[in-house]
């Protein structure tokens, strides 16, 4: 097995003395695992940071071998690692991907959505300029991997104008009108989400709590919620914005 491609770090971990094992979403071949000897050295671990994009180059003599992995890095990310924001946005985003994702399937839109989403925390001068980016990447992940949400037409009247909540069971949005009455029990549709535009800071906390549900019921349940804990770091910075 051999594979070259430019790719996202996404995750790492210790392995032995000096070694790490780092998971890397590519365009082509989806998120790959890889040995990097050395790859906890001092000269590394600034190249294996999640979030940086390098020119891999696995090799492995079969295709259930982990994988040797000799990286150079093409774009560091570092410096985002300075601000406490966009520190937690790039942790959560990049471990929600080597944790969702199955590995060695192509998901070459995720791939692209997490560049934009990566760059877009870079440019931005404030998280309100990314943090549509970073939902809708939420909801891309759900839908590639077979939860996506409907928020198109209202389950109850199949209305596209006035659409206000989503419902927690089905997943699909819910007019203003017909969910009135049950609203206490419905997820708030933020407007950005359907129109664009910036959103306010009680508007990225809603979008976040609508998609925070559906990850953790349908994809990160089990063993694999312990990746929530990043999510739980992001969602308590963004509060705290939405009510001072």
């Amino acid at each position: 097995m051999h594979i070259e491609a430019t790719a996202i770090v996404c995750a790492v971990r210790a392995h032995g003395e000096h070694g790490a094992v780092a998971r890397l979403l590519t365009p082509e071949d989806g998120l790959q695992p890889g040995y990097v000897r050395g790859g906890h050295s001092r000269r590394l671990r600034p190249v294996l940071l999640p979030g940086n994009l390098v020119a891999a180059d696995f090799r492995a003599r079969n295709e259930e071998q982990l994988a040797g992995l000799t990286v150079e890095l093409l774009h560091s990310r570092a410096g985002l690692f300075a601000e406490p924001l966009p520190a937690a946005a790039i942790e959560w985003v990049t471990a929600l991907t080597a944790t969702a994702l199955p590995e060695g399937l192509a998901f070459p839109r995720l791939y692209h959505a997490l560049d934009g989403v990566l760059a877009a925390i870079e440019a931005a001068p404030s998280a309100r300029g990314w943090a549509g980016a970073l939902v809708r990447y939420e909801l891309l992940l759900l839908s590639e991997l077979g939860f996506g949400l409907d928020l198109a037409t209202c389950v109850a009247t199949g209305e596209t104008e006035d659409l206000a909540w989503v419902s927690p069971r089905s997943g699909q949005a819910v007019s203003r009108a017909a969910g009135e009455p049950y609203a206490a029990k419905l997820l708030p549709l933020p407007h950005f989400l359907l129109h664009g535009g910036e959103a306010g800071w009680a508007e990225v906390s809603d979008a976040l709590r609508l998609t925070g549900y559906f990850l953790e019921r349908d994809l990160l349940s089990g063993p694999r919620g312990s990746v929530l804990d990043a999510r739980g770091r992001l969602v308590a910075r963004v509060r705290r914005l939405a009510e001072g």
